[in-house]
Order: structure tokens, then C-alpha cells, then sequence
């Protein structure tokens, strides 16, 4: 494993509680159209930086962007849709200085046999979201 570790949602709100930072690597279609995380209880607000474009394509700035977001030394919990390419974005944060954790289950989770993502995942979890 080239990342910190894999954390399950609600470990992700508690490291988020003791002052790591919620990075959400959807797109923005996905945080306009599905929600996105509500860390404002924990006086936090996650931030979000794109792992892949709109199109498909792997974010080339995704990097820079995150420096100029997060410092370093802070500890980074990365969500994505179901904890795929936040896996990607923990390894890349990793290699960049960070200590980064995968969010198991992603922001919505796995899709049950109708296709629906009702199964696990930050909102199937009860933890806030918008």
C-alpha cells in the first residue's frame, strides 16, 4: 500500500474532528448533482479538488492543486464515489508529502443488485451531508 491506510466513514469524521482535512476528489457534476459532505459540525469544510476532468481524464493539475489548498503536514482523509479513485488520489497525495487515507466506502457506496447506491457509503452512513 503506497497510502497512509483505508478508513471507514466514520473514522474519516473522527480524524476529520481531530484536524485532518475531508478531500472530496468527485467531479463536479457529482458534487452539484449527488451532495457532498457536511464537516461544517466539526467547524471544518472539505475541500475539492477533481481527480478526473468531466471528460474522463485524469486531473494533470490535481497535484499543484492540492498544494495550494492543504498544507503538507496536514493529514488528509480523500473520498470519492465509492473508494476507487480516491485510492489513486491518496497515492499520488502520498507521494506528494502528504499522509493520506482512503475513505472505505466513498461518498455514496456500493450499489445494491438494482443498481441503486443505497448500500454503505458517507451517506447510506448517517453522517451529514448537503
Amino acid at each position: 500500500m503506497s497510502y497512509a491506510g483505508d478508513v471507514a466513514p466514520a473514522q474519516a469524521w473522527a480524524k476529520v474532528a481531530a484536524g485532518a482535512v475531508l478531500v472530496d476528489v468527485r467531479t463536479d457534476g457529482e458534487w452539484a448533482h449527488i451532495g457532498v459532505p457536511d464537516v461544517s459540525a466539526l467547524d471544518a469544510e472539505p475541500v475539492f479538488i477533481q481527480w478526473n476532468l468531466a471528460s474522463g481524464e485524469p486531473n494533470p493539475a490535481f497535484v499543484s492543486e492540492l498544494r495550494a489548498a492543504v498544507p503538507t503536514d496536514r493529514e488528509l482523509v480523500v473520498l470519492c464515489r465509492s473508494g476507487a479513485r480516491s485510492v489513486a488520489a491518496a497515492e499520488a497525495a502520498t507521494a506528494a508529502g502528504y499522509t493520506a487515507f482512503n475513505v472505505l466506502e466513498g461518498f455514496e457506496g456500493m450499489a445494491d443488485g438494482y443498481g441503486d447506491r443505497v448500500v454503505n457509503g458517507w451517506k447510506n452512513r448517517s453522517l451529514p451531508w448537503k
